[in-house]
């Protein structure tokens, strides 16, 4: 007779514990969502502002693109550091230094392009172009990874691009940039973004090929790649001459100056979430809260900062995230095992950082 009662019991018991893990991995879930479209679209906000938004009576803008990326690389090295030090793990560089360096340079290639690029292209129109870097992904993988793509990807990022091209090609004509002048000024800004989509390409690569070649710590890997961005954004200002009048115009414009802190705090806020999200849901889910997270983005901005769109760009943006959305739920059968044991303690492999 005791039996049956000790295994009702038992069921109950397990079915409480049940209960308990769903509902924390739902907080954890919300956490993520939140975490992520809070951070990067506040960057994402932020960066208009700065570049495309003038400051003072006098309408200023700030122009000094290099000092931005120097902000957030001091800033994310900063907190890096003392992620290593406070987990009691080595400091010492797992790879050759060179081989950060050369993420770094390519790392501030990047974050150069995106923020020159708001001079001459308006933010939705960078934010739908960054959705196109699957094909120069595709390309530095076969180069670098040797890797191999099936059909159904290189249709994908066909339609990508396709939706991308629409969009720029066809932007609404109240939508001008103060820096545009003429025709030359949008050229110019595509060819920005076709740099940005290039050396992103090569950074997210040779990350991989970092993290899987190396076995490092992800903090390992910010750490010194960020310290030699710090290095080499430093140097770029300094020869340029820039780093004494942008310090100048942070001091004449106080409202500038906590942008940047901003920024430079939520831009490095945004790697934990995505760390946390790829660990603890795997890289489906952070791919499609990205993708929600880029459409977000875009129609703030069209609100925000009042960026009319064309019936065109409409047509280019559904192709785009409908895609990508498409490309998000046909990868290959999903592991259900995916989520970690409520219990468990095991080691996680690395996680690639995501530049922003």
């Amino acid at each position: 007779m005791a039996e049956p009662a000790a295994e009702a019991a038992s069921v109950l018991s397990s079915s409480r514990s049940s209960s308990s893990w769903k509902e924390s991995k739902f907080a954890k879930a919300v956490f993520a969502i939140l975490g992520i479209m809070l951070t990067l679209v506040t960057y994402g906000v932020l960066q208009e502002k700065i570049m495309r938004v003038p400051y003072g009576v006098n309408k200023e803008y700030f122009k000094y693109s290099l000092f931005l990326v120097f902000c957030n690389r001091i800033t994310t090295s900063a907190v890096s550091a003392a992620a290593l030090l406070a987990s009691k793990k080595a400091l010492d560089p797992v790879a050759p230094v060179y081989k950060y360096c050369l993420v770094s340079v390519s790392n501030i290639l990047t974050t150069t392009c995106q923020y020159e690029a708001l001079k001459y292209v308006s933010f939705p129109v960078q934010t739908l172009a960054k959705c196109a870097k699957m094909i120069p992904v595709m390309v530095w993988g076969t180069l670098i990874m040797q890797k191999t793509y099936k059909g159904r990807d290189y249709l994908l990022a066909f339609l990508v691009t396709l939706g991308c091209s629409v969009f720029i090609l066809y932007p609404a004509e109240a939508d001008i940039s103060p820096y545009s002048k003429g025709r030359e000024n949008t050229v110019w800004g595509v060819s920005l973004m076709l740099g940005y989509l290039g050396f992103d390409g090569f950074t997210s690569t040779f990350q991989d090929k970092l993290f899987k070649g190396y076995h490092m710590e992800i903090h390992n890997q910010i750490f010194y790649t960020t310290s030699c961005s710090c290095i080499i954004s430093l140097t770029g200002l300094l020869l340029q001459g820039h780093l004494l009048p942008a310090i100048d115009f942070v001091y004449r414009h106080n409202d500038c100056f906590f942008d940047i802190v901003l920024l430079s705090t939520v831009a490095t806020a945004s790697q934990f979430f995505i760390s946390y999200t790829i660990r603890n849901f795997g890289a489906l889910t952070f791919a499609t809260i990205m993708t929600t997270r880029q459409l977000v983005s875009i129609m703030l901005s069209c609100v925000w900062f009042v960026h009319p769109l064309s019936w065109e760009q409409w047509i280019g943006a559904v192709i785009v995230f409908g895609t990508l959305y498409a490309k998000t739920f046909l990868k290959n059968p999903p592991q259900k095992p995916s989520l970690p044991e409520p219990t468990g303690n095991g080691a996680t492999s690395p996680v690639k950082q995501n530049p922003v």
